[in-house]
């Protein structure tokens, strides 16, 4: 008899069939299954931020879901984001403003920001800080990363740049 589970799950636009143990987090699944070394094992207890993905277009932290609780979901990681240029402003925010240091936390502050800036658009100071609150980085101090958020939110509600979205991520 095999300890393992068969799950389905859409992740990053593909469907993905595999068997794994009840005992493995999405993180360690996302990571060592299917190498998406983008989200980040931290502190394993969902505090630093560092393994968020997009679990049907809401943030979560991958640490504290167990792989098999995915089935049938879809799941969008750094990755993903990346591949179809959702997040190609912020990064080119977040490169203009210096708000990457050494790199750990940023996978997971990138998903944070995309998912506050296709929320709302307002980017009040306040509401970014508060949409970072589970986002832990030891580099920046976070004003360099509040004022790229801040510019992408201006720039997106004034038509200054467009957001690339497709239908079916």
């Amino acid at each position: 008899m095999t300890d393992k589970m068969p799950i389905t799950l859409t992740i990053n636009g593909e469907v993905v069939s595999r068997h794994v143990s009840p005992r493995d987090t999405l993180a360690d699944f996302l990571r060592q299954d299917l190498q998406l070394t983008g989200t980040h094992m931290g502190c394993e207890m969902g505090a630093c931020g560092a393994c968020l993905v997009l679990l049907d277009d809401k943030p979560i932290h991958a640490c504290l879901m167990f792989a098999v609780q995915a089935d049938g979901m879809t799941i969008e990681t750094i990755e993903g984001l990346n591949d179809r240029g959702a997040i190609a402003d912020i990064q080119e925010a977040f490169h203009q403003r210096n708000a990457l240091q050494c790199g750990f936390c940023t996978a997971g502050v990138l998903v944070t920001a995309y998912h506050l800036l296709k929320t709302d658009l307002t980017g009040s100071r306040e509401h970014i800080r508060d949409g970072l609150s589970g986002n832990y980085c030891r580099c920046t101090g976070y004003e360099a990363i509040v004022d790229a958020i801040e510019t992408v939110a201006r720039d997106r509600r004034t038509g200054l740049i467009s957001v690339r979205e497709e239908a079916d991520v």
